[in-house]
């Protein structure tokens, strides 16, 4: 045999080891969404309810089995709180980032954290936490902090991002808009993530690598803040998704939850970044 089909057969040993391991539930300890009587859709970092939820540490691993790798991430464990109110769920993240990274420019990335659970769980037939796999899928709610800073102050310029920019003049004012259309990049092509923004969090689902789908009705929803050098997170989303391919909770059920986090000062995107296995996740009645 080959050196290079030995090196093809260990790579492929890895990646089944991998996904093995990746779908088993972990030891650490579980996170239980406490109920509260607050009646709003709860994505206040600050809000006075935070103080009563227990909340569980949890590890986060470099993203080594898919292409592109980073084995030094910046983050390597989070603190996670959770929380219902019978009709939203809430789910507090907090981090250290020595650094704000809320604006995306040529060559440098934003900070995002996301967090994952089961569109359907099955404690016989386990999702893979790494975006899911074929009949396993999964929800992803992702939270960028570009997105905030949008939400928070606007969308910025071109001026804002590349102030030594020159432009003498726009293709949409001198063209009409279907003949402008092929000038405008993302924004032409319908790409959802180029959009207005009027949540800086992403509501997605996946069915292995390569398969993330934005939703194209957005229910997710949340808010980030940066205070000395942590951030601090809340992604809500409603207890009972709108379609079969949003998961659909109620009190006192179990089930599982993962999350992700990415540094951009540390050039931390897409499969660069830090993330958990599964966790056991329940909500009190």
């Amino acid at each position: 045999m080959s050196r290079r089909s030995c090196l093809r057969w260990v790579a492929v040993a890895v990646l089944v080891m991998g996904l093995m391991l990746a779908a088993r539930v972990s030891d650490a300890e579980p996170l239980r969404a406490i109920r509260v009587k607050d009646r709003g859709h709860l994505a206040d970092p600050q809000a006075a309810f935070w103080k009563q939820a227990p909340a569980v540490k949890v590890t986060l691993l470099p993203q080594m089995i898919a292409f592109p790798a980073q084995p030094n991430v910046s983050v390597t464990s989070l603190s996670v709180k959770a929380a219902h109110n019978e009709q939203w769920l809430a789910i507090l993240l907090e981090w250290k980032d020595l650094t704000k990274n809320d604006r995306i420019v040529l060559d440098k990335f934003g900070d995002q954290a996301a967090v994952e659970l089961p569109i359907h769980f099955s404690k016989e037939a386990m999702s893979s936490p790494m975006m899911g796999n074929p009949g396993g899928r999964v929800t992803i709610w992702q939270w960028r902090a570009a997105f905030q800073h949008d939400t928070d102050k606007g969308e910025p310029t071109v001026r804002d991002l590349y102030p030594n920019a020159v432009v003498d003049i726009y293709p949409d004012q001198v063209l009409k808009a279907i003949d402008a259309r092929p000038y405008t990049g993302a924004l032409g092509l319908d790409n959802p993530t180029s959009r207005h923004k009027q949540s800086p969090v992403l509501d997605q689902m996946a069915e292995g690598w390569g398969t993330m789908t934005v939703h194209t009705d957005q229910k997710a929803d949340g808010k980030g803040v940066w205070r000395d050098g942590a951030w601090r997170v809340v992604i809500t989303h409603p207890l009972v998704g709108v379609s079969e391919n949003q998961p659909r909770l109620s009190p006192g059920d179990d089930t599982v939850i993962a999350f992700a986090v990415w540094d951009g000062g540390n050039r931390e995107v897409g499969a660069r970044k830090a993330w958990s296995n599964w966790i056991p996740f329940r909500l009190a009645r």
